[in-house]
């Protein structure tokens, strides 16, 4: 009978664990939880799983050997904007694609990731930190200079987990992408999160409301009042994209608060609930994650937390915000080496970080390029 509890009591922890980290890429879906975990064939379960070239990832070979991150994984989740416009030369929206056609091939590529973070985890200790890195900040994507979350659109996760690589100096080998319907779904399963909403945010979180209600063809239930209230799903991924109260830098904070709350709820729920959870948005992920990766991680399930509220990079006070002609608004990593050796010491505890020659070399160009503007 003790046996029976225990295990009970480690699945129990697992599930949390999933659903915790399921929270994690939209804020947070961030399963590498494949059923696997459970004995069974992911490929029949409906997540969409690729396996990255790690040649393409682009990982310098000083942060490939450095002794500091080798006791770290770190994976990238990415949530995508996707959007059921389809629209003319011109520009002119002409008509909605059908919801289905884009729940699953929306999150391969051509639609940007509006959500990005890093989590980081201590395989020692299991503790986990993130980052969010800001969608509109102007880095090095690939084939030019433009707002990051643009690499999504263009080449899919690998390229975006390049970009990550090369402009950061990190070691990225896996990703977790969502969309709306992993959001939506795993906090409907749970009964919704208490979040406080100020009269601010509530008109911007009824109109996103209403737009991700067009995108996952359903009908939307309008907050009527600000205050600290109970969000369904939908309601809690509108929060999530506020960003007209204190722009962007505010948007990532509510999406930590948002899985803080979904952890919250995670930890008061049976079971069977958390189950539930996990069923409701195994069909709406896409990951890089296999089966070595996810026991490697399950071998110290117990001991993984998020120790902190986690922050965002750039690092507030090394950046600004400028319109830079054809660029649009973006984000300026005021001196992008420094910002990369912060958060080095953030993640990895190094407080003697030297970049590549290739942070170097981006860095220069952002800052003679952006002093235009």
């Amino acid at each position: 009978m003790a046996r029976n509890g225990r295990k009970r009591s480690s699945t129990t922890k697992i599930v949390i664990f999933m659903v915790e980290l399921i929270v994690v890429a939209l804020l947070g879906v961030a399963c590498y939880v494949v059923v696997r975990a459970f004995g069974s064939d992911p490929e029949n379960e409906g997540i969409s799983i690729v396996k990255l070239q790690e040649e393409e990832l682009k990982i310098a070979e000083e942060v490939k050997q450095s002794t500091v991150m080798k006791g770290y994984m770190n994976i990238a989740l990415f949530g995508v904007d996707i959007s059921r416009e389809k629209k003319n030369d011109s520009g002119t929206t002409v008509s909605l694609l059908p919801a289905n056609d884009l729940r699953r091939s929306g999150l391969l590529k051509g639609f940007r990731s509006d959500t990005m973070m890093i989590a980081s985890v201590n395989l020692d200790n299991g503790d986990i930190k993130l980052v969010s890195l800001l969608r509109d900040t102007f880095l090095n994507t690939g084939d030019n200079y433009s707002k990051c979350n643009a690499a999504y659109s263009k080449g899919g996760a690998e390229a975006a987990v390049k970009m990550m690589n090369t402009n950061l100096d990190m070691n990225i080998e896996n990703f977790v992408t969502v969309s709306y319907w992993a959001l939506v779904g795993v906090i409907d399963a749970l009964g919704g999160i208490d979040i406080d909403v100020d009269s601010k945010e509530l008109v911007h979180l009824n109109n996103y409301g209403i737009c991700i209600g067009q995108t996952m063809d359903k009908s939307y239930k309008k907050l009527a009042s600000p205050g600290y209230q109970h969000l369904n799903g939908m309601q809690a991924a509108a929060y999530c994209r506020i960003r007209y109260v204190g722009n962007d830098f505010a948007r990532t904070a509510r999406q930590r608060e948002v899985i803080k709350a979904i952890e919250t709820e995670a930890k008061k729920a049976d079971l069977n609930t958390l189950l539930d959870a996990f069923n409701a948005v195994q069909s709406d992920i896409y990951t890089s994650l296999q089966t070595d990766t996810i026991t490697s991680l399950i071998s110290h399930i117990a001991e993984y937390r998020l120790v902190d509220e986690g922050t965002q990079f750039p690092q507030e006070g090394n950046l600004s915000v400028k319109n830079m002609g054809a660029k649009g608004s973006c984000v300026v990593p005021e001196d992008l080496e420094s910002n990369v050796k912060w958060l080095h010491e953030y993640l990895f505890g190094d407080t003697d970080y030297n970049v590549t020659s290739t942070v170097k070399e981006y860095s220069k160009y952002i800052k003679n390029y952006s002093s235009k503007y």
